[in-house]
């Protein structure tokens, strides 16, 4: 694991930046990390002392660089909506996840890629859930967050990478390459057909 920042937040405000590592990697090597990703997790409950946080923050570092943690919706809604580059991936308690989006629509932020409901009664917000496809579900272990996250990553770090020949518009380029295709194909030539 490389030596990653996590920068936690708490009702008070944001607190300075930690460094985290299991292993020491060299300097040029951390410089050339670069996502454009942002991890937000918002719950009004979290403990940054406890075993259970560590260990899930932990664990989120294998995911993605940074990772900051609120208590307070106001100031994480503040800090969302100064976000302009990067894609926002949100944790949040049940209850506070339905206050973003129901009061304050927050899910139709457009750096706002996906959130991921964390509450011990999935039952009692399964229905809420389904009314933006932005919430990814409902979950009762951090640990099924983890795997949908990285899948989710994944997806949006692939549809990130864009196709191009020297700042030609891939979409002009395939139409020049079929263009050509269809012109060499004589009338009555079968074999060019096949």
């Amino acid at each position: 694991m490389s030596n990653q920042n996590v920068s936690v937040s708490a009702a008070n405000g944001p607190t300075p930046t930690t460094p985290m590592s299991s292993a020491s990697v060299p300097t040029e090597h951390i410089q050339r990390i670069v996502q454009n990703f942002v991890l937000v997790w918002l719950d009004p409950n979290l403990d940054e002392s406890h075993e259970d946080f560590k260990n899930s923050v932990k664990h989120l570092q294998n995911i993605v660089v940074s990772i900051t943690t609120f208590t307070d919706a106001e100031q994480c809604i503040d800090f969302v909506s100064d976000i302009q580059d990067e894609k926002v991936f949100m944790i949040v308690s049940g209850s506070l996840g339905r206050h973003l989006t129901s009061n304050i629509g927050i899910h139709t932020w457009s750096q706002l890629h996906s959130i991921y409901v964390l509450d011990d009664n999935p039952s009692t917000y399964e229905q809420w859930a389904q009314t933006t496809s932005k919430i990814k579900g409902v979950y009762t272990q951090i640990g099924t967050i983890f795997e949908a996250l990285k899948v989710d990553l994944g997806h949006c770090e692939r549809s990130m990478i864009s196709i191009s020949y020297d700042g030609i518009d891939p979409l002009f380029m395939y139409t020049q390459l079929f263009k050509e295709a269809l012109l060499e194909i004589e009338d009555d030539d079968t074999q060019s057909i096949k």
